[in-house]
This record gives C-alpha cells, structure tokens and sequence, in this order.
C-alpha cells in the first residue's frame, strides 16, 4: 500500500449505469470508507445489487468510474484487463444471496474451494484453513455434511466462511438476512459485525431489514431514483427529513414511491379507451 492510504476503500465517481433504455444508477458519486461497515438500503430496483456487481467487475459503468483503492492508488474497475480484475477479486469476497453453495460438495469443500482454485496450498495447510474459517462461523463441527444436510442460515454462514478463506480485505454481501428466521437472522449479522471488526475488512452490504442493518452498520446509503437519497450514520438516517427517507424507514404504504405502476386511469383502462385498447392490443400481439 502506499504510504499514506486512502480512508476510502471503494469511490464511485459520477457513475452511471443502467440496462438498455432503463437508468439504474444516474450519476452517483459515493464513498465507501475503509474499515467500516457500509449497508446500501432502499426500494427494490434502486441499484443495490448493482452496485455490488459493479465493484466486482460484472458490469462495466457506462459513466463514470468505479476506483478501488489499492498497491499503486486508486484504479478504475471499468479499465481492468481480465488478469488486472482476477487480481482485484481475489482481495475481495462475495457473499451471494441465499449462500450459492455448490449442492454437490461438503461443507469443507465449499469453503476450501477458493483456496485449490487460487493457491497451491498443501492439503494439509488447506484443511487447517478451512477449518478456521468455519470455526469462525460456528460450523467447524458440520465440515463432514452436505448442502442438503444443513439449514437455510447454517448455509449461509458456511457461504460466509468461503467468502473469508482468502482473508479478502473487502466483503460484499447481497441480502445476508434474506428469508432467515430470526435467530439466524441476528446470528448473521453478529457475524458480519464481529468478521468485520475482529479482521480488518471493509464490509458492503444489501438489506431490507432495518433494525438488524441500522444496529451493526457504520454507514447507510439509501439509493432511490437512481440517486443517493440520503448517507451517513444510521441516527443521521433516522432523521432525515427526506419524503422517500421517510417513507422507506417507517416503513409506509405510499408516498413518494407508489403503490400503483403508473399507468392510464381506472376509468380508462374499464371503459375501453383508444391508448389503453392499443397498449393491450400491443400486448396481446407478443404474447
């Protein structure tokens, strides 16, 4: 690292991006900070998973930059040849949503897949690895079984153990609480916590879930509109006065963001009207 490194781990520069005709992220600047626990929050579709995937090369900015700081400074992610971005994920680890564990490998060959796949560790160094990593988790004592065999947040946390087989300086997880009951649901994120803190990392995460997110994170990003709506510490969140802030931190059934699709007036749409009968016309023609 040089001498004197950045507080910043991950920046997004004025970076935009989006699928075809529709915009994802439009212009964001954001700072992920090195260290710290940053959660990205906000309504489905705002561009929080993208971003993750942005970071992990995946996908390109159309504008903009995504520069991750590391040896030589910051470097743009978008400009990366394959061998330069192989290099940059290997100092990352990825927490996919629901674990992505590979159904026909044990739990010890999940978590040591990362090291046969990127090192030429001796066996007996691997197995010692990944039996740390899973101690971590509090598995060690379920190495022998398969996916098959553990619950839905037992394979989460062995999905979290591969993640940190590399001793990656970066974590991403894409909704590390989704669809867990609520002991798991606190042990998953006591874990990001304590990995976190007791590792060194930077750690990156999508959520929904708000007390469980807003009481392990440094720093929370609400994304809407293709914008950040609001950052910073989660009281500062808690706070804004921000209409879609609002809406979406007390949770409330309508306001800025809607309940209904836009479209045509009820009175339109039943009572046969020309753009609504060509819209269904269009419709019925691609079916």
């Amino acid at each position: 690292m040089p001498d004197s490194p950045s507080t910043a781990l991950v920046e997004l520069r004025n970076l935009s991006f989006g699928y075809n005709e529709r915009v994802i992220l439009d212009a964001v600047s954001l700072t992920i900070p090195r260290g710290k626990v940053t959660a990205l929050m906000g309504a489905s579709g705002g561009g929080k998973t993208t971003i993750l995937r942005l970071i992990g090369g995946q996908n390109r900015a159309q504008k903009g930059e995504l520069r991750l700081y590391g040896s030589d400074g910051f470097e743009d992610v978008g400009t990366m040849n394959q061998t330069e971005l192989y290099a940059a994920r290997r100092r990352m680890g990825m927490l996919f949503q629901f674990g992505a564990l590979f159904p026909d490998l044990s739990v010890f060959e999940n978590v040591a897949f990362p090291l046969r796949e990127h090192s030429n560790l001796p066996d007996k160094l691997i197995r010692d690895i990944v039996l740390m990593k899973l101690n971590a988790v509090g598995l060690r004592g379920a190495f022998d079984l398969m996916p098959s065999e553990v619950s839905g947040g037992m394979a989460r946390r062995v999905a979290l153990a591969r993640a940190i087989a590399l001793d990656p300086e970066l974590i991403l997880y894409d909704e590390p609480f989704s669809g867990l009951d609520p002991i798991s649901l606190g042990t998953a994120a006591r874990l990001i916590r304590d990995l976190n803190d007791s590792m060194g990392l930077t750690s990156v995460f999508v959520s929904h879930e708000l007390e469980q997110t807003f009481a392990i994170a440094d720093h929370v990003v609400i994304l809407a509109n293709g914008r950040v709506a609001t950052e910073g510490t989660p009281e500062h969140v808690r706070r804004s006065t921000d209409p879609l802030v609002a809406q979406y931190v007390n949770a409330d059934p309508d306001g800025p963001v809607r309940f209904h699709y836009p479209g045509p007036s009820i009175n339109d749409d039943f009572s046969g009207s020309a753009p609504t009968a060509a819209r269904q016309a269009a419709w019925w023609g691609r079916a």
